[in-house]
């Protein structure tokens, strides 16, 4: 079953158990997806979804700290609830300690030894790591790093 499917088959179990929220969030993702579709003209395959999907975790990311910053945690949990639901349809991300074990194995394999080298570890681990890992991670543990020396 593809992405797309399965995001439709949870649509409607949702609304069968009249769960609104759950409901709401996934008819915003396959409408996402959908318009991702219609620019591109064409059909998106289950990495082209995925990427969707988390594109639009990263605004709920931003629009929880946007929101917290301006004093409206009710903003900012709503905001949560909806990326905890679109979170489970992501691949699971790499713990910090797992970024940290990659980033030094880089780090040692480009000879780098000071933060004036950080953009060329950051290519590579950028590239290794893919959508692995969140790139906000990626680059304070290889700015500490390089910093700690």
């Amino acid at each position: 079953m593809s992405l797309k499917e399965q995001l439709r088959n949870d649509m409607a179990d949702a609304m069968r158990s009249k769960d609104t929220g759950r409901r709401d969030v996934l008819r915003m993702m396959i409408a996402a997806v959908k318009q991702t579709e219609v620019d591109g003209g064409q059909e998106l395959d289950d990495d082209g979804v995925l990427a969707v999907l988390a594109k639009q975790a990263k605004q709920r990311r931003e629009s929880i700290s946007d929101s917290e910053k301006a004093g409206r945690p009710d903003l900012a949990a709503q905001e949560q609830a909806e990326l905890v639901i679109i979170e489970a349809y992501l691949p699971q991300k790499m713990s910090r300690e797992e970024v940290e074990v990659v980033a030094r194995q880089v780090i040692a394999e480009l000879g780098v030894s000071d933060v004036k080298g950080m953009g060329r570890v950051m290519g590579q681990m950028m590239a290794r790591l893919k959508d692995q890992a969140d790139g906000q991670v990626v680059s304070q543990v290889v700015r500490e790093l390089l910093q700690n020396g």
